[in-house]
């Protein structure tokens, strides 16, 4: 299983709100011919680390696709772009921020292509939260930890709830 998180903070007048923009990524990464399988409800997260930056919408998507994992990433990459994202600061408010969190088991620390599995997902309540809804029984590659093992140790300051309307199909 293919696992992408998505994430957005900043709104945008040619996209609309976080939550808009979440979902014309979903669109945009299908019109790049990535299959979506399954889709998160969309959940409202405090930015980790703390700050005063505005809340996140987050959400993960499963997808099937045959470019290989660096192929993907610069793809998520490309999208970011498309929605007028720029890197500059680690953690900075964005309009858009497509991560890479697991491609099947395959389990990659490569300084030159991405590591696989994301190396923070396990210590994301943003994370974590929607990809229960997608992969309720997935493990991760590394550790063997279940989906609940992992959200039962996440740190209590994480702050993430359901939004009121789930992903759009």
């Amino acid at each position: 299983m293919i696992l992408i998180a998505l994430g957005s903070n900043l709104s945008s007048d040619a996209y609309g709100s976080p939550q808009d923009i979440c979902v014309a990524a979903v669109e945009a990464v299908e019109k790049h011919g990535v299959t979506v399988t399954a889709k998160s409800r969309w959940f409202r997260t405090a930015p980790v680390p703390v700050s005063d930056q505005p809340w996140f919408v987050n959400g993960v998507i499963a997808v099937e696709t045959f470019l290989p994992p660096a192929d993907l990433l610069g793809l998520l990459h490309h999208v970011e772009a498309e929605f007028g994202r720029t890197r500059t600061i680690r953690n900075e408010a964005r309009i858009l921020d497509l991560d890479l969190l697991a491609y099947d088991d395959e389990v990659s620390s490569e300084a030159s292509g991405p590591i696989i599995p994301h190396p923070r997902l396990h210590e994301r309540a943003f994370v974590l939260l929607p990809l229960a809804d997608v992969a309720p029984d997935w493990r991760h590659p590394v550790t063997g930890a279940g989906i609940a093992d992992l959200i039962s140790a996440l740190p209590a300051d994480q702050r993430a709830e359901p939004v009121a309307q789930e992903m759009e199909d």
